[in-house]
């Protein structure tokens, strides 16, 4: 697509994603969900802490409302509550507007249906289509839209995340990283008020400093405060707080995998339905798959992205999917990943088992691997050259497994090679065929 990614329509703001794509998205949404006369579009929409948010979201509520719908703002949020929502609470559309774990100067537009599934690529085709010169009706006269503040609804997912546990928190003592992004309004209210003791960084958020050093993709400041404090654990959040990366009380990381592997054997031995697989994607280590299989759970693999581990969860029937960036789905409560549910759900486990988390994974082994980003606009291109595709033949001749893909959230080429043998010299060939295909196209 050309717009919508794995996870959204994300660039750099007021570049490649301006308040113009944001209006437009709005007249879209407004348009598309139209009811019987007289009866009005609602939509939910939420933003994260960068600064660009507040010009995307009041340009995406004027497009809906000059479409003629009604748009309910939670203000700033995470995406899960958005999508909490957006079910819940009757919504046609849900918008979230947040580039997640990207650099602030990023942006992104992410639209959930009213069951809150990512909207399907269809209907994403017919966003595009709009996008670029399609026309749509006004409303006119009493049938224009308005904006209502929405506050209440981000309490009533905070009330929902406090109804999942089973157990109080009291005694845990807890390290959370907020990114200075959506969680740092969430997260800390609802483990103190399950009784955990916590202790917070990265949230003050001042519009530029979200993922700044911080949160789930630079968890060395939580591994210092874990370490510092003698915490039992920790979670950090990304910037829109879908993703949750852990800290055991040895200061080790726990990623995506890793939790996979505790929570689908506290399901198993809880007897939870849904319970016998776990949907992950190509990304996810190959220890997890062999630790899981001992436990005679079962794994499917999918591309990256939460949404195809959403839907292959709703095909299967199973209850536990995600991904090692920590993505975590947990679908007997939510629809898309969310990570302070997945910190609740981590929480919960170390607590009932009486056990320190670095216990809990103990018997998932990820196997070595190497990654790399190489910054390029030349994305699928240049996967598909065939001095590319050559370099990760051989290195699957050697019994490595790689995987060389475009991102869908940034313009780069992200390569991961695993397995037991010349991990960096097969990274550097396979990084010199892309940077080398990425300088001719």
């Amino acid at each position: 697509m050309k717009y919508f990614g794995t996870d959204g329509f994300r660039g750099k703001a007021n570049e490649r994603l301006t308040a113009v794509h944001a209006f437009r998205v709005g007249r879209f949404l407004g348009c598309h969900h139209a009811r019987g006369k007289g009866e009005r579009v609602r939509i939910v929409l939420g933003k994260d802490t960068r600064r660009s948010s507040y010009a995307l979201e009041y340009a995406l509520a004027a497009g809906a409302a000059a479409s003629g719908a009604d748009v309910y703002l939670l203000h700033v949020t995470t995406t899960p509550s958005v999508a909490y929502l957006v079910r819940t609470e009757g919504f046609d559309s849900g918008v979230m507007i947040s580039a997640s774990h990207n650099p602030f100067a990023d942006n992104g537009i992410k639209l959930f249906g009213s069951d809150g599934e990512k909207l399907s690529e269809e209907v994403l085709a017919r966003v595009e289509a709009y996008l670029d010169g399609g026309s749509l009706p006004l409303a006119t006269g009493a049938e224009i839209g308005r904006t209502v503040d929405f506050v209440a609804g981000r309490n009533r997912y905070l009330a929902y995340l406090l109804s999942i546990p089973r157990t109080s928190f009291r005694g845990l003592r807890v390290g959370l990283d907020c990114a200075n992004g959506s969680a740092f309004a969430i997260a800390k209210a609802v483990f103190d008020a399950l009784g955990a003791e916590t202790f917070v960084i990265g949230a003050s958020p001042d519009g530029t400093n979200i993922n700044a050093g911080c949160g789930s993709t630079r968890p060395d400041a939580l591994r210092a405060l874990v370490l510092e404090r003698a915490l039992d654990l920790g979670f950090a959040f990304d910037g829109d707080a879908d993703r949750c990366i852990c800290v055991d009380e040895r200061g080790e990381i726990v990623d995506g995998d890793g939790i996979l592997y505790l929570s689908a054997k506290d399901l198993r031995g809880r007897g939870e339905p849904g319970c016998c697989g776990v949907v992950t994607t190509v990304l996810a280590n190959g220890g997890l798959e062999r630790a899981l299989a001992r436990e005679g759970i079962a794994v499917r693999r999918v591309p990256v992205g939460d949404k195809y581990v959403a839907e292959a969860l709703a095909e299967s029937g199973w209850m536990l999917g995600g991904e090692p960036s920590g993505h975590v789905i947990f679908r007997k409560y939510a629809t898309t990943g969310d990570g302070v549910l997945t910190a609740l759900c981590v929480a919960e486990t170390v607590l009932a088992r009486k056990c320190p988390l670095s216990c809990l994974v103990r018997g998932y082994v990820p196997l070595p691997k190497r990654e790399c980003n190489i910054r390029t606009q030349a994305g699928r291109a240049a996967v598909e050259n065939a001095a590319v595709r050559e370099a990760v033949r051989l290195a699957e001749e050697d019994g490595l497994r790689v995987v060389v893909r475009a991102s869908g959230t940034e313009p780069a080429v992200r390569i991961l090679v695993e397995g037991e043998g010349d991990l960096d010299g097969a990274m550097e060939r396979i990084g010199q065929a892309v940077r080398a295909a990425a300088e001719v196209l």
